[in-house]
């Protein structure tokens, strides 16, 4: 029993000293800038994405001051937050009316914990009309396989203000999180 006790207390305190000694400034010098550009701006998986949906999946980041990513600065407004593979590395689009504005590196990416989305996304509050209906397109979905409609992934945004003007984004698409770091300051 002691065994047990002393392993957990050492991955608890590992864990602890591996969260702390996140050097962002470090990640952000050794993050490239992207050199790769899409044809036209127009971003070639987002027909697979948009295919099963009614309305874009991708999670929508209102902007209201500039961030900076090296040589990029990224102006106010809103964007839809794409992440894309290109040659074994992730990127992050930044779209502008379904056109590509920014490539952003994401610095790590892994898996989005089990019940996240079920701690951290509101319930929908529905009136009992919109539950009756809802319960009924369950219904004809469950009973006829022609109608089913794969739902669209679950997101979420996690932004956190860090030391020396720096600014973590985290996106969470379906089953992965992505991280990206900015400076709130241009150098």
């Amino acid at each position: 029993m002691k065994k047990i006790f002393v392993t957990l207390f050492l991955i608890l305190f590992a864990s602890a000293v591996m969260a702390q000694d996140v050097d962002y400034e470090q990640i952000y010098r050794d993050l490239p800038l992207p050199t790769h550009e899409y044809v036209h701006g127009i971003d070639p998986g987002e027909f697979y994405d948009m295919k099963d949906t009614s309305w874009s999946p991708y999670p929508l980041f209102r902007l209201t001051g500039p961030l900076f990513f090296k040589t990029i600065t990224i102006e106010p407004g809103y964007y839809l937050l794409t992440p894309r593979e290109h040659e074994g590395k992730w990127y992050m689009l930044f779209k502008v009316q379904g056109k590509i504005k920014y490539i952003i590196p994401v610095y790590e990416r892994d898996i989005t914990p089990e019940f996240f989305y079920d701690e951290n996304l509101p319930k929908p509050k529905l009136t009992w009309s919109q539950r009756v209906h809802i319960k009924f397109l369950d219904f004809v979905g469950k009973h006829f396989q022609n109608s089913k409609r794969k739902p669209a992934p679950q997101t979420y945004l996690e932004a956190t203000d860090l030391d020396n003007n720096f600014l973590s984004l985290v996106v969470y698409w379906g089953a992965h999180r992505y991280y990206m770091i900015f400076r709130t300051v241009s150098l």
